[in-house]
């Protein structure tokens, strides 16, 4: 069995189960001629795809969970607000995606931080970590507003839907988002470790060990210290 078969087989059983909803959705839009969207759907298939391969590339070990959310979040983006209309079937549909996006970008700027204090704790303050990763995050939601007004005005769309009342209110959620994803960080620096979210931070700090030379240095002091003396 080649090796990319069994990275793919080795996957946490939600993302095999997005992976069939899109393959059998793109199967029976061909089969009906609805090729737009078989065409968003093995599309959608192809992008959850990609955390799973960048890995090799950026020598980045990902956690599941967080290659989940992304490929939950394609989904609900590409697919179900785009080829199935939900954008429009659920006013509240646009608000969740901010929200859940919001809450990763939080929880990427607070791992961002930690490689920046190569994984020391005692580096990184937990209130300018979380400071870091919030502005992260909410910098992220304005660019998207601002590409959004920008697709509006050069090619006419409706991106933006309500203007001003749309975008003010993206940005409301993902403020909510980013406190959310950047507390995550406060309460891992903090030791907090039952907090929401801190499971995926961790997740990647171990499976990262690489990127943390002081941290790496601190647990072999302390085994040290526990073995005792020759």
């Amino acid at each position: 069995m080649s090796a990319h078969r069994m990275r793919l087989l080795d996957q946490p059983w939600p993302l095999k189960a997005i992976w069939v909803v899109l393959l059998v959705e793109a199967g029976l839009a061909l089969a009906t001629g609805a090729l737009i969207v078989a065409f968003v759907a093995l599309t959608t298939f192809a992008l959850t795809l990609a955390p799973i391969y960048l890995q090799r590339f950026i020598a980045v070990r990902i956690p599941a969970a967080f290659i989940v959310a992304v490929a939950l979040f394609l989904m609900a983006t590409l697919f179900l607000g785009e080829a199935r209309d939900f954008y429009n079937r659920f006013w509240w549909w646009d608000s969740l995606l901010h929200f859940g996006s919001a809450i990763g970008f939080g929880l990427i700027g607070v791992v961002l931080m930690l490689i920046l204090v190569r994984g020391d704790r005692l580096s990184a303050a937990p209130i300018t970590a979380t400071l870091f990763a919030f502005c992260f995050a909410v910098t992220i939601g304005a660019l998207w507003e601002i590409f959004e007004f920008a697709v509006d005005l050069t090619l006419g769309t409706n991106m933006q839907k309500s203007g001003l009342v749309d975008t003010m209110k993206d940005l409301i959620v993902d403020c909510i988002g980013a406190a959310l994803g950047a507390f995550a960080g406060y309460a891992h620096l903090r030791g907090w470790q039952s907090w929401l979210f801190t499971s995926t931070i961790r997740d990647f700090v171990t499976a990262n060990d690489h990127l943390f030379p002081r941290r790496r240095k601190r647990r072999a002091k302390a085994d040290a210290d526990l073995a005792g003396p020759p």
